[in-house]
């Protein structure tokens, strides 16, 4: 039998201690889609009906809303920094390039806010109505849906310089869209997946004018042609344009066939099609509706968990554009 000196026992029950209390924080802060169950039992319905009001509007609205939960993933983490406005303290996020004049939707996660506020003060963070809004978008032009991880709290901070730093861009290599994606621990498969996302949604002329006019070997003439009526050689930079052509509206495989033909919009678009590492995921996804839906789920998910404020990190805004 092993003896064990009052002072080893004290020492092994201090460790236990201290990894029950590890194991405990770890687990608190973990995100679940029963967050709000008990605190907030309407906020998913709540949310969903600002979101399908807005939707219903204009369906443009789906893709934007899509694209602003994206932005504030990619900077700072999913801690809705990107709703946060121009203050002396606060350089914005809305001011950064990729940001500037393509953004949008920022009203519909207001008006979804004030709601919440309405049933459950101080209890909904902004950064998971982004999410929640995200989902219910995408279920709404046809894509996928998913149980949204919640628990996520609000940032203090925004950072305007890493939404210039850290965001894709329309013009980036494959290399650097993977790697981009890499950094905020998202597999090259979840990058084609999420690009998905540009089934739906409007692309402004200076973005793609390089393409469209640049007689490459890696666009379809007759494409390019077509989007040549819309966006002058010069000038009408913010002239807009579906990214897909055949269902603007739909958020479905349709971008990847677009690519096989080589009708991508964007050059980061059709990048993913180019003799790369990415080429047999394109394919997959063109062929198989199913596959791209269920991946695209998974990846709006992962992409959810990236570095979220929880327990007592961060805070919950009352207005989204402001701190309290």
């Amino acid at each position: 039998m092993i003896s064990i000196s009052s002072n080893s026992f004290a020492a092994i029950a201090a460790m236990f201690s201290l990894l029950f209390i590890f194991s405990s924080m770890q687990c608190h802060a973990q995100l679940s889609s029963t967050f709000y169950d008990r605190t907030c039992p309407n906020a998913l319905n709540t949310i969903r009906t600002s979101v399908r009001q807005a939707v219903s509007r204009e369906r443009r609205m789906a893709a934007s809303l899509i694209r602003l939960h994206f932005h504030d993933c990619f900077v700072q983490g999913c801690d809705a920094s990107i709703l946060l406005d121009e203050t002396p303290t606060i350089v914005s996020e809305k001011t950064a390039l990729p940001n500037l004049g393509s953004a949008r939707g920022y009203g519909i996660i207001e008006d979804a806010k004030r709601e919440l506020e309405k049933t459950c003060p101080g209890i909904v963070s902004c950064a998971d109505i982004l999410a929640v809004a995200a989902r219910d978008a995408s279920t709404l032009v046809g894509g996928p849906t998913w149980a949204v991880k919640l628990g996520r709290r609000d940032s203090t901070t925004a950072s305007h310089t890493l939404a210039e730093t850290d965001l894709p861009g329309p013009f980036d290599p494959l290399n650097r869209l993977i790697s981009s994606f890499a950094s905020k621990g998202l597999s090259t498969r979840d990058m084609v997946a999420l690009s998905g996302a540009h089934s739906i949604g409007q692309a402004q002329c200076f973005l793609f004018r390089d393409r469209i006019y640049g007689n490459g070997t890696d666009i379809d003439a007759g494409f390019a042609s077509t989007r040549r009526r819309q966006c002058p050689k010069e000038d009408q930079n913010g002239n807009l344009a579906p990214l897909d052509l055949v269902t603007p509206n739909q958020l479905d495989n349709n971008y990847f066939k677009n690519l096989r033909q080589r009708k991508g919009l964007l050059q980061s678009d059709q990048v993913l099609l180019s003799g790369g590492s990415t080429d047999d995921i394109v394919s997959e996804y063109s062929n198989s509706p199913r596959a791209f839906a269920s991946d695209f789920a998974a990846a709006m998910i992962r992409m959810g968990d990236i570095s979220p404020l929880t327990g007592q990190n961060g805070i919950i805004r009352t207005v989204c554009g402001s701190l309290n």
